[in-house]
């Protein structure tokens, strides 16, 4: 949720003046507080042709970087880039090698320092290489390492083919660069242009490639340039000009191409490549939503997990929301009170807590309505939880209303603000004030207001337009151009220009549709933490924050299933594959935390992961609606994986306590927390179950989730439909469908087939895949299949039986060797689940795991009945493997009073540690990079 980056909170950083090292044998740059030089004219920088390297990079920067000739505006401007070494803070190298010897006497460095995980380094040194071996620069004058300006170090001339800078870190941070360039002295040689191609992207027929790349010569001569062509494919590439490192291109026919761009300095030429997938467009039309309507659970897994959000998670975010006495995590119902107060122009406090603190009441608001749509089926502690939730609706509605202002702009920091602090709403210099973001969870949640009331209560559904009118009004084309530092208005937007269209016709909500589409198409300019770096058709690679990103995608997603744009289909597939097959979790989560709360480089999957609880959700949102793009099942397939490992998990198996962030290993939990963005959105994702179970269009209904309930999907061939699942999934792969249409039509059911291998990141073996058997009516057929379900067609009669067999095994899973952290070892998944180890069923998980058979058992007496893996470790110890949703449950978490929250509130230590936005951040809370025992974890060694 943070808008500052998530690096590890330390001890403030003291700058070290430093002293040059006597001796030979190192030569240390010291911040002599020289001004910057002029840079010298007719020099050249070097660099620009160099090829670096470095001893560790992190995962969120690269190499390139360093020579990609940005001028930083100061220390903490990454907008073009970062070399960083975080979490190290030991001594650390980059270097550069060219391919022809160069003849050098002055070097630039501007260091990287953030103020929180990267600071100026204690001591550097700059070597050359003399033919053998890395040898001190002589006689260095000027040097520094002062923040905010280029740093200038001379030396006696040298002539070589590589350079290297070494850095000693403070002990506490880690230390980075944003340019360094290097000059040359005298004639400069002839070298091949440095070459950049551009990330890999995916193309939908029909529409082009943004292609971006970039040559950079040292001393462009005549007839140098540069020239992009098709190395391999199986149709034409139309580029709209050659010639041009930055142009579009089109391919006309589906396959994998490579596309190359090549320069040349006269005779001297250097190439880069990119691959392009070119695929068939969706379907025409989308599916249609199944919007969540009163319905019932009837699984024993699910039972279980609703029932603790109903009766304890749910009731605890409401007493949360209308607490007044937090320190941290404050700002709830309180804030809407005061506004109200000052819109009748009485006194009134001023804001409580981060400017999107209206959030998790929205949220909170929304899963209430979602949860009441759950029938208690007799169970007096759900009745009881939903009279509470009615009560609290009653008291809540009629005081967020009071908030809105009167031509139906809703956010309660701007109108408590001092209008010198905050002049006008909408205006750039606040994107980062979230009047979008809390806006459409508003929005969101009057959908479900509508569902449960059954349209007999319209205040939150006309409140709801309103508000979209006010945006709809004063934002657009000849209005404002205007963008949302975090993105969530432009999803809700759509999902209610849908629903406004369900509900009265019309195109009564293309209007709102319309605006979300201006919200993301004015997304450029900015930087690649909130997804603002390039307009959204030229964004091929998940960067940046992680909850913004997803719900970025999502909304693009909807557009691009609205409108048929093709290059925003091309954009979602890309980012969808880069995300997918590089930057994707074993568990179905996103956000490794190596930048901000977000993603890191290619395969850069640390095990203590981010893994937002509400990156999860936002996840779920977004594969949803490719599913309803597309029509595949792969992206149910995937978002199941989200919410069953990486989201139902979110909060504890009694639903007291919840994630912030989900690692892969040493989980933990809080009450609340600093930023308590995720509170609401958690139970509002996993309790919308009948949306997410099935999807449907004119011709039949789509089965994506396999969970015993009653859930009536609406209108399917011109007649209601019910449909009723039996099934003990995830713990057995028996599933019995029962088709109620209210009359007799003839319609396709399609059954998702699952299948685990839709990541490229993963392997798992033995195999497990297909369906062992179906049945209707008890009659044994082969269905056809179609992009991963089973079809069948008929006509459908009350009371006909679907029955499926899916295969459960339990398997190994192993990564990418690209991904380090999962070099040598396995993960274990049965069906849907993947598994976790823990020490509360073993003294040692630091051990390899041997072959033996890995068997499952079903353990009614373990966290309230789970099928765990049973298999043994190298030593011969039996290993036992529990589902990684019902982690952290057992050992306690070492749970402490919340220190400076008031008496009772309690915490797990370490769950408020990762938070980059909370800026009243614990002092006590545990730096991410501490090094402490490994409690649990998904992945286990290996031989």
């Amino acid at each position: 949720m943070s808008g500052k980056a998530a690096f590890p909170v330390g001890g403030l950083h003291r700058r070290q003046m430093l002293k040059a090292a006597a001796g030979a044998t190192a030569v240390t740059l010291a911040d002599n507080g020289l001004a910057r030089a002029a840079e010298p004219p007719a020099r050249v920088n070097l660099a620009k042709v160099a090829v670096p390297a470095g001893g560790y990079v992190s995962g969120d920067t690269r190499l390139g970087a360093l020579n990609s000739g940005a001028e930083p505006a100061n220390s903490a401007d990454t907008a073009s880039g970062a070399f960083g070494t975080w979490p190290r803070t030991d001594r650390q190298w980059v270097s550069y090698e060219w391919s022809a010897p160069v003849r050098t006497d002055s070097v630039d460095i501007y260091w990287w320092q953030d103020g929180q995980g990267i600071a100026l380094p204690r001591t550097a040194r700059l070597l050359y290489w003399n033919g053998s071996d890395f040898v001190p620069v002589r006689n260095p004058r000027g040097g520094g390492l002062a923040a905010d300006r280029f740093n200038r170090i001379g030396f006696d001339p040298v002539t070589t083919t590589r350079l290297k800078l070494e850095m000693q870190g403070d002990g506490e941070k880690s230390v980075g660069i944003l340019q360094w360039r290097v000059w040359n002295v005298g004639p400069v040689p002839v070298f091949a242009p440095a070459v950049v191609a551009g990330v890999d992207r995916s193309m939908v027929m029909g529409g082009q490639t943004y292609l971006a790349g970039k040559a950079d010569w040292l001393q462009r001569g005549a007839g140098d340039g540069v020239r992009w062509t098709k190395v391999s494919g199986p149709g034409e590439v139309i580029f709209a000009d050659p010639a041009a490192p930055a142009t579009k291109a089109a391919a006309n026919r589906p396959g994998d191409y490579v596309l190359r761009l090549s320069a040349n300095a006269g005779a001297k030429a250097s190439t880069a490549d990119v691959a392009l997938r070119v695929v068939a467009p969706p379907p025409a039309k989308r599916l249609d939503v199944v919007y969540t309507t009163p319905y019932a659970i009837n699984s024993p897994l699910w039972n279980e997990r609703a029932k603790a959000l109903i009766v304890n998670w749910i009731p605890h975010c409401i007493a949360y929301c209308e607490r007044t006495d937090l320190k941290t995590g404050q700002g709830g119902l309180d804030n809407f009170v005061e506004a109200g107060k000052a819109l009748r122009g009485e006194a009134h406090a001023p804001h409580k807590g981060y400017v999107f603190s209206n959030a998790w009441v929205h949220q909170t608001m929304e899963s209430m309505c979602i949860a009441l749509m759950v029938d208690p089926q007799g169970d007096a502690d759900i009745a009881q939880a939903q009279a509470h939730m009615r009560a609290t609706l009653a008291r809540w509605i009629p005081v967020i209303l009071a908030a809105q202002e009167p031509d139906g702009y809703l956010h309660t920091a701007y109108t408590l603000a001092q209008r010198r602090d905050w002049p006008e709403r909408w205006s750039p210099e606040h994107r980062g004030d979230h009047e979008g973001y809390v806006a459409g969870y508003f929005i969101e949640s009057a959908i479900n207001h509508h569902t449960l009331t059954g349209g007999s209560d319209l205040r939150l559904y006309d409140a709801a337009k309103k508000l979209a009118d006010c945006w709809v009004a004063n934002i657009g084309p000849g209005k404002k151009p205007w963008f949302d530092g975090h993105q969530e208005m432009e999803q809700a937007l759509v999902r209610f220009g849908r629903f406004v269209n369900d509900v009265e016709g019309g195109g009564r909500g293309d209007a709102y549709i319309r605006l979300a589409r201006f919200l993301l198409d004015s997304r450029e300019g900015g930087s690649e933490y909130d997804q603002s770096h390039l307009p959204p058709e030229q964004q091929y690679e998940a960067v940046g924050h992680a909850v913004r990103a997803v719900y970025f995608y999502s909304g693009m997603a909807d557009i691009a299933a609205e409108t048929g744009d093709r290059d925003y289909q091309s954009a979602t597939m890309s980012l969808w594959d880069n995300m997918v097959n590089r930057k994707y979790y074993v568990t179905g989560g996103v956000g490794s935390g190596d930048t901000s709360e977000g993603f890191g480089g290619n395969y850069a999957l640390r095990n203590d992961a981010y893994c937002e609880s509400c990156s999860s959700c936002g996840l779920i949102f977004f594969q949803y609606k490719l599913n309803l793009s597309y029509h595949d099942a792969k992206y149910a397939d995937l978002y199941e994986e989200t919410m069953y490992n990486a989201l139902l998990g979110a909060t504890d198996l009694a639903g007291k306590s919840f994630c912030y962030t989900n690692p892969l290993e040493n989980t933990e939990r809080a009450k609340w927390h600093t930023c308590p963005c995720c509170v609401g959105n958690i139970p509002r994702t996993l309790l919308m179950m009948p949306t997410w179970t099935y999807v449907k269009d004119a011709g039949g209904v789509y089965v994506n989730l396999f969970v015993g309930s009653r859930i009536d999907v609406g209108e399917v061939a011109g007649t209601r439909l019910q449909m009723v699942q039996e099934t003990d999934y995830p713990w057995k792969g028996a599933v019995a469908i029962t088709v109620n249409p209210a009359e007799t039509r003839r319609f396709a059911v399609r059954v998702r087939v699952p299948d685990r291998r839709t990541s490229a990141l993963y392997t798992a073996e033995p195999a497990v895949a297909g369906l062992l058997s179906l049945k209707v009516n008890g009659k044994r057929m082969t269905p056809q299949l179609e992009n991963g379900y089973a079809v069948i067609t008929r006509e459908w009669r009350r009371g006909d039986r679907i029955e499926v067999e899916l295969p459960m095994a339990v398997q190994r899973v192993t990564a990418d060797k690209r991904v380090d952290a999962t070099r040598n070892k396995v993960a274990l998944r049965f069906g849907p689940l993947v598994y976790n180890v823990e020490r509360a069923d073993q003294a040692r998980i630091d051990q390899p795991l041997s072959n033996a058979t890995l068997t499952p058992e079903w353990r009614p007496d373990l966290l309230g009945g789970v099928t765990v893996i049973r298999g043994t470790w190298a030593d011969g110890s039996p290993m036992l493997a529990i589902p990684n949703f019902a982690r952290a449950n057992r050992d306690g978490g070492g749970i402490k009073e919340f220190p400076g929250e008031p008496s009772g509130v309690e915490y797990a230590p370490g769950a408020l540690a990762a938070d980059g936005d909370a800026s009243a951040q614990v002092a006590s809370a545990e730096p991410r990079q501490h090094t402490r025992t490994t409690r649990s974890q998904v992945w286990i060694a290996t031989g």
